[in-house]
């Protein structure tokens, strides 16, 4: 299926300081972005708040924004919405830093590094592991926000099948303006468990990105049938990355290792990087 945005005003604490740091010194219009930075528009301000085409948002709205730090809220019927879903689990985008993409939070957890690199330059180093992608085909397992997708995109894959299993989190994504690039013709985004849809495939892939949740809510996307239905997906010397991360590292877990036991059981030839905190391989056979 084809991703589709939706295109909401959206405000957070980065813009909410920018108007009302303007009404302070008395300014009439000023620039703002309703999309997490990624584009700009004049706003004028009045009395009551804050005009901008036929959005309207009251100063009391906007001094909510402003006291929640890393909270997003879509613009709606003159109210604030916040981006989450309460379902199963409580779904968030979070504000990481002003001019980068967000990330998402599953039940406090976030599903991307924030502290050392913003969420794009996780992806870019994650993808850049797999080499030059020009013409390639892609798998990418765990969509989420689809940062990694579209850093695929961007080196030059020719084609990208994305799977994600939870629609809260597909949801969250059309409305986040940094994973529009999500709806580029080139990219399939399959809605499934990837355990079961990656039976549909066999030698397609010219290489894979597998980005799951922390072994705690997904322990399936570690295990050696999954690592097994990897390699079969992908072409021989096809290439894999997948993310693992350091849950557990201050009371001595190195879940690389166990990682990398199976991956190479699997049929890949494979070795850990310290800076993406992935692991890395080529499938031989």
């Amino acid at each position: 299926m084809r991703f589709r945005p939706i295109a909401k005003p959206l405000i957070c604490k980065p813009v909410a300081d920018r108007l009302l740091g303007a009404r302070s010194r008395g300014l009439r219009r000023i620039a703002i972005s309703l999309d997490l930075g990624r584009s700009f528009v004049e706003a004028e301000l009045d009395e009551q708040g804050v005009v901008c085409g036929d959005l309207k948002l009251a100063w009391s709205l906007v001094e909510l924004a402003s006291e929640r730090g890393r909270d997003i809220y879509a613009i709606e019927g003159g109210g604030l919405a916040p981006l989450s879903i309460r379902s199963d689990h409580f779904y968030k985008l979070v504000l990481v830093r002003w001019g980068r993409p967000p990330t998402l939070e599953i039940d406090g957890i976030h599903m991307h590094r924030v502290l050392e690199v913003t969420p794009d330059v996780d992806a870019r180093l994650k993808v850049g592991l797999l080499g030059d992608l020009r013409c390639r085909r892609v798998l990418d397992v765990c969509t989420g926000l689809g940062y990694t997708a579209i850093a695929a995109l961007r080196r030059g894959a020719c084609g990208i099948t994305t799977i994600e299993k939870d629609e809260n989190v597909i949801s969250l994504a059309r409305l986040n303006p940094w994973s529009r690039e999500l709806a580029d013709e080139r990219i399939d985004l399959r809605i499934g468990d990837a355990f079961k849809l990656l039976d549909d495939y066999r030698e397609e892939f010219d290489a894979a990105i597998h980005d799951p949740p922390r072994p705690s809510l997904a322990g399936e996307l570690y295990g050696l049938e999954f690592y097994l239905k990897l390699a079969k997906a992908l072409k021989p010397g096809g290439r894999i990355v997948h993310y693992v991360g350091q849950p557990g590292i201050h009371k001595g877990r190195r879940i690389w290792k166990g990682v990398l036991e199976r991956l190479r059981r699997a049929g890949f030839m494979a070795s850990y990087d310290q800076n993406s905190r992935c692991v890395h391989g080529i499938r031989i056979r």
